[in-house]
């Protein structure tokens, strides 16, 4: 494994084990993130899944131009990954995300993830802001072991004014914003995170 691995985004690399948010206004700017994100992943054999907001994972293959399914790709809508039963539950969340990366990298399936997850307006109104952040916080811990990326996408028409995105900063230890990737001097790695919010 290479010591940085590519997004598909103009150049743009990371290390592998990297946990990094996206900033973006609207659905055409995320779907240009997405979009080549997971192209990259898919052509470099990496195991792909997608939580994004769209009515069926159907329209989300559709407004992202895949034609074809490849058989590593998934592509999820967000209500129903989140909130299953209409509840978010951080322990079953960073279940589902564990799962997921032991099954496909440690059967030896896939040599490398890359995951992506949509937090979206209307997620976000049902899941109280303190538990949201505490399980980004949390995906530190389990992201970094193992070849993998995770990226976490907010549009900024939604967050970018609210209490929540001051948190959301602080628990991505990288950042992309207007095609540049940011090293986040304000990030907390979750010991520090927690001291700062017990």
């Amino acid at each position: 494994m290479s010591e940085q691995v590519e997004l598909g985004l103009s150049g743009l690399a990371v290390p592998p084990g990297t946990h990094l948010c996206a900033f973006f206004r609207g659905r055409e700017e995320r779907n240009a993130i997405v979009q080549p994100f997971l192209r990259e992943g898919v052509s470099s054999g990496a195991r792909c899944i997608g939580v994004l907001e769209g009515p069926s994972e159907g329209s989300l293959a559709q407004e992202l131009g895949i034609a074809a399914d490849p058989p590593q790709l998934e592509l999820k809508t967000a209500r129903p990954t989140y909130l299953p039963g209409g509840e978010f539950s951080r322990a079953d969340s960073l279940a589902y995300w564990e799962s997921e990366a032991a099954e496909s990298l440690g059967s030896g399936a896939w040599p490398f993830a890359r995951f992506t997850g949509e937090m979206t307006a209307e997620v976000n109104l049902a899941i109280p802001s303190e538990e949201w952040i505490q399980y980004e916080s949390d995906l530190n811990r389990f992201v970094p072991r193992y070849p993998q990326i995770l990226l976490c996408l907010y549009d900024l028409l939604d967050f970018s004014g609210s209490e929540l995105f001051v948190d959301i900063v602080k628990t991505h230890p990288m950042v992309l914003i207007g095609g540049t990737i940011l090293e986040n001097r304000y990030y907390l790695d979750p010991d520090e995170f927690d001291h700062a919010h017990a």
